[in-house]
């Protein structure tokens, strides 16, 4: 049963979900480069520690939610999580990367005895303070098991989807969806406004109604304001990704390709640095 919980990657993103694993009763123990990112979880009851191989011995899981592959890779290897980690350890890799870079880090983590999972969450900040991420994980099923309470922390669904990678493969397919739904969006928005449909009316009847999304909901709130630099980048990460997926599986992803793109040429118009 796992009782002792890493967490490195507190950002806007995996601050929430560590503040919901201390508030579900495990031992949370935290690591972070920058000292006062630990401050305000660390009033939460987080342990923090002071390199990323102390907090993996001190833990049965290791949940990651960095930025990229890159970020994943550094943490996992080298003098890092693998190399402090007791066999039977498991690492849940929340991040959004590509399927690949998983399925090579599982294959990795086994000589270490170590089960690497792929775990993706969707659904911002406020759905893992309420618990209803949604939580995809591919992987060894065992693992997904004993792992499972942890998930439920901050999600609802949390769902095993299959083998290592697919976990992955589901959240690219995701928010390869919710890209190009942006551009729906921003498209029906325009499109009311210019048949003289007063703005503010349909800001309050579209999301109550059958046409509503979650990409709607964020362009609403998103065209207030000029758009953060950093969606627009991990947008752009996560679309190539989901395309070199597709690729190399032979999907043809035409339509949700096309306005993916749309999608992104209209946040660049719209970005701040």
């Amino acid at each position: 049963m796992i009782e002792r919980v890493g967490f490195v990657g507190l950002g806007s993103q995996g601050a929430p979900m560590a503040q919901m694993i201390a508030r579900a009763g495990f031992e949370l123990h935290v690591w972070a480069r920058r000292p006062e990112t630990l401050q305000a979880i660390e009033q939460a009851g987080a342990v923090p520690e002071t390199s990323l191989k102390a907090m993996a011995r001190s833990c049965q899981l290791v949940g990651v939610c960095v930025v990229d592959d890159a970020d994943v890779e550094a943490v996992v290897l080298g003098d890092n999580l693998l190399a402090g980690m007791a066999p039977g350890g498991i690492v849940a890799v929340h991040s959004t990367v590509h399927p690949d870079t998983c399925r090579r880090l599982a294959q990795q983590a086994e000589p270490h005895g170590v089960t690497l999972l792929d775990a993706p969450v969707s659904g911002g900040a406020q759905a893992a303070l309420s618990g209803t991420l949604a939580v995809m994980v591919g992987g060894d099923p065992e693992a997904f098991e004993a792992a499972r309470g942890v998930f439920e922390a901050y999600g609802d669904p949390v769902r095993w989807v299959g083998e290592p990678g697919t976990g992955q493969l589901c959240k690219l397919v995701n928010n390869l969806l919710f890209t190009a739904n942006i551009k729906l969006a921003s498209q029906a928005l325009e499109m009311g406004e210019a048949l003289g449909i007063d703005p503010a009316a349909l800001a309050e009847v579209l999301p109550a109604s059958s046409g509503r999304s979650f990409a709607l909901d964020t362009w609403m709130r998103l065209r207030q304001a000029k758009i953060p630099m950093r969606v627009q980048k991990l947008l752009h990460k996560d679309v190539k990704l989901a395309r070199d997926a597709a690729e190399r599986g032979n999907v043809d992803i035409g339509a949700l390709s096309n306005a993916a793109d749309q999608a992104l040429e209209l946040l660049s118009s719209e970005t701040r640095g």
